[in-house]
C-alpha cells in the first residue's frame, strides 16, 4: 500500500513541496487537499495516522465530560489549530477555550490567549511529539494547562500540567488512574473507565 493512500489519497497525489524557510500557519488554509488533521511544527507539515479506537473513545469521554463540568464563560472542542507561531499551528486533540473565542463559523484556528486547556492523547507515531515537543511550545506560548493522556490496559491515564509563568515550563501535578478529579481550572469529575460505556 502507498504511503498516499495510507492517508485516504489517490496512488497518483503529488505531495506538497515545501517552499524555501518552511510552510508558515497561513499555509494550512491554503494548501489543497492536504489529509485530515494535517499540523505545521517548525514550518513543516506533519501528516498524522489513522486514528486508533482508544483514541476516539478517549477524546469523546473526554469531550463529553468536560463539556459537562465547564463554567457557562468556557466551551470544549476538539480536533482544531492554534495558531502559535508564523510556523507553528498544532491540532491539539481536546481544547477548553473560552467562550467568546468563537468569532466566526468558518474559523479553522484559535489564539493561544483563547485557550485554557490543550489535551492531546497519545499513540504510537505522536510519542515525541506528545510528550516533548509540543507541551515546550503550549509552554512557551502561555496555554496554563496540558493534559497528556496515555493508554493503560484499555483504559486512559491523565497527566495533568500546569504551567509555572516564571519559568514558562509546565509542572507535573497529578496523575491520575479510574478518575480524573480537579478543582483547577474549575472543578470536575470524569469516571475514566467509563470510556467504553455508552450511557
Amino acid at each position: 500500500m502507498s504511503a498516499a493512500r495510507d492517508y485516504g489519497l489517490d496512488d497518483d497525489y503529488e505531495w506538497p513541496r515545501p517552499p524555501e524557510g518552511g510552510w508558515t500557519a497561513d499555509d494550512l488554509d491554503e494548501l489543497p487537499n492536504l489529509p485530515p488533521h494535517t499540523e505545521l511544527i517548525d514550518g513543516s507539515l506533519v501528516f498524522v495516522s489513522p486514528q486508533t479506537r482508544f483514541h476516539a473513545l478517549a477524546m469523546l469521554l473526554l469531550v463529553y465530560g468536560l463539556r459537562e463540568h465547564a463554567p457557562d464563560e468556557l466551551d470544549v472542542i476538539h480536533e482544531m489549530t492554534i495558531r502559535l507561531s508564523k510556523r507553528n499551528r498544532p491540532e491539539p486533540d481536546v481544547l477548553v477555550i473560552r467562550a467568546d473565542a468563537h468569532a466566526d463559523p468558518k474559523q479553522t484556528w484559535y489564539r493561544p490567549e483563547d485557550v485554557v486547556i490543550a489535551v492531546e492523547i497519545v499513540s504510537e507515531e505522536s510519542e515525541d511529539r506528545d510528550r516533548e515537543v509540543k507541551p515546550r511550545k503550549y509552554a512557551r506560548a502561555g496555554i496554563p494547562h496540558y493534559w497528556r493522556v496515555e493508554e493503560s490496559e484499555g483504559l486512559p491515564v491523565v497527566y495533568v500540567y500546569e504551567l509555572d509563568p516564571a519559568t514558562q515550563a509546565y509542572g507535573l501535578t497529578g496523575i491520575f488512574h479510574d478518575k480524573l478529579e480537579l478543582t483547577v481550572p474549575f472543578p470536575l469529575d470524569i469516571d475514566l473507565t467509563a470510556i467504553d460505556r455508552r450511557r
